[in-house]
This record gives C-alpha cells, sequence and structure tokens, in this order.
C-alpha cells in the first residue's frame, strides 16, 4: 500500500521541538520556522474548522500523539473550547504546544477584547499567535485591529500576531501606519492558485505565508494526473506531494482531518524531497473550476 510522502522544509533553517508526551517519552515532533520576533512556529499544523468540541479534543489529541504540535483554530469555528481542553489534556508542556486563533470583525474596534475572548473560551493565559481573521474593508477597521493586536501582544495576551486572508494592499497600510509587519499570513494557497505576489510581499517583509486549503480538497488537484505522476515518482500518495510542494518552498501548511492515518502521512510529509522540475510541475497546474475568495469582499 503506497505510503505518503514526507515533506523537509528548506528555505528557513529549520529546527526540532523537542516535547515529552505525558508519559514521559520523547515524541518525534515537527521542525519550525523563525518568526521575526525571535520565536518560532512549527513547519506543519493541523486545521480544525469544521470540527465540534468534542471532534476537535479527539483529533488534538491524536494529532499530538503522532507528533504535531501547531493546532489552528478561530472564534468562527466555534470549537476554541475543545482545542484549549485538549491542550490541557496533552501532557504536554504549554510552551511545546503552539496555538493559533483568530477574531471576527466584530472585534476591529477593540482587538484587545476579542482576544481576550479567545483566551476565555480556550481556557489559557495566553495563545501563542493571534491573527485578523479578516480585513473586511468595508468596515476599515482593520488597521485599528492591527493597533490593538500590538497592544495585546504588549499586554502578554499573545506572544506573536499576524492576519489572515489580508492582501499585498492592506499589509502595506498596517506597515504605514504602526511601522510594525505582521509575522504570519494565512492564505488560500495551494498549487491551482500559488499566490506569487503575496508570497514575494510577504518574503520581502519577513511574513511566513501560511496556508489554508493546502490540498484544495474537492477541486480536482489530489487527483489530477500531474500530482499522481510526482507521488508515483516517490511511492507516496499525491496529498503527501502536495504538502510536499508547500513545505519545501517554506509555505506553512495546516491541512485538516480527523482521521488517525491521514494525520500521520499528512505529517510524514516532512520528509519527503521533490525535485525542482516536480516543484515547478505542480505550480504549473491550473483549474478554471477552481475560485479564490476574495477579500475585498468576503469577511467575517
Amino acid at each position: 500500500m503506497r505510503r505518503r510522502p514526507k515533506g523537509h522544509p528548506e528555505q528557513r533553517s529549520p529546527r526540532a521541538m523537542p516535547a515529552v508526551d505525558k508519559n514521559g517519552h520523547m515524541t518525534k515532533t515537527s521542525p519550525t520556522l523563525p518568526l521575526t520576533d525571535g520565536s518560532e512556529i512549527p513547519a506543519i499544523g493541523v486545521g480544525t474548522w469544521p470540527l465540534d468540541d468534542a471532534e476537535v479534543r479527539e483529533m488534538c489529541l491524536t494529532a499530538f500523539e503522532i507528533g504535531y504540535r501547531l493546532v489552528d483554530t478561530a472564534e468562527n469555528y466555534r470549537n476554541e473550547e475543545g482545542v484549549g481542553r485538549a491542550v490541557r489534556e496533552s501532557g504536554l508542556a504549554r510552551e511545546d504546544v503552539f496555538v493559533t486563533t483568530k477574531f471576527n470583525k466584530k472585534w476591529h474596534g477593540d482587538a484587545v477584547a476579542g482576544v481576550e475572548g479567545n483566551l476565555g473560551r480556550l481556557g489559557l493565559e495566553y495563545v501563542d499567535l493571534v491573527l485578523i481573521h479578516w480585513p473586511n474593508p468595508d468596515q476599515d477597521l482593520y488597521v485599528r485591529a492591527w493597533e490593538g493586536l500590538i497592544e495585546a501582544r504588549e499586554r502578554g495576551l499573545t506572544k506573536a500576531i499576524g492576519t489572515s486572508n489580508f492582501k499585498p494592499e492592506h499589509l502595506q497600510r498596517l506597515i504605514d501606519a504602526t511601522g510594525v509587519a505582521p509575522e504570519v499570513n494565512q492564505i488560500q494557497c495551494n498549487p491551482f492558485t500559488e499566490r506569487v505576489a503575496e508570497r514575494a510581499f510577504h518574503e520581502k517583509h519577513g511574513i511566513v505565508t501560511e496556508s489554508w486549503a493546502p490540498l484544495a480538497a474537492g477541486t480536482g488537484l489530489i487527483g489530477h494526473p500531474s500530482v499522481w505522476e510526482v507521488a508515483n515518482a516517490h511511492d507516496v500518495t499525491p496529498a503527501q506531494a502536495v504538502l510536499a510542494w508547500h513545505i519545501q518552498q517554506g509555505l506553512l501548511p495546516i491541512p485538516k482531518s480527523s482521521n488517525r492515518e491521514r494525520l500521520a502521512e499528512n505529517f510524514a510529509a516532512l520528509n519527503l524531497r521533490l525535485t525542482d522540475d516536480e516543484v515547478r510541475t505542480l505550480t504549473a497546474l491550473k483549474s478554471s473550476d477552481y475560485h479564490l475568495m476574495d477579500s475585498d469582499h468576503f469577511g467575517h
């Protein structure tokens, strides 16, 4: 039976995160990528939408056993309570788990209150990364939200701050207004929409690109003949080949799955090394049926 890929971050000098489980045994964990504040973020994580609290608790505990140390949640996912419970029940030291959450546009005028709400639902004293979930430019409060996130970091409510679904023009406005660039921008990114302009802007400003929808599930990417060809060349699954495409380029994928086998296969993508030609082959893929969500017109 074909095994799935194992990926290997390249551009940012990954360093392993040691951890021990509740029985005191060492676990193999993800390499990390550096953030501009001097901290580090795991090079692969797990997404949690649309799992409920009970489902996400079980999934996170499984993921932690496999070696994941990054979990991505949000106010809008309505599962922060389950994520927080899993972190507390994992037996891992709090500093060994990287928790990312996000707040909705309701809190753009008072981001500190938004983060306090996140923490209350999570049941944690701090989070490792808070993101503004969408810019919502029609509301025109995302600069104020960013100023509030800077304050939340100064208060110790979060270690790192960032954005989600922000375009370069949104990011530039934040930088111009505050002199502070996000440490992470989480965007829709996969071979069907590789986001060249966004990634170039991120690279220029030291922003880590985090990929949501990294496998473009349900759109034909995983079944594409070119993806299968790359996967077959390494005796791995198509999903692993695509995740390796992300990891090898310094992108941080957060694939979603509640299935133990798939969680393990996705994590194993950290060990796969594609050739430069294979990376180019996947980058060249296009689909007229795949649509990018426009953050100028959508958001919550």
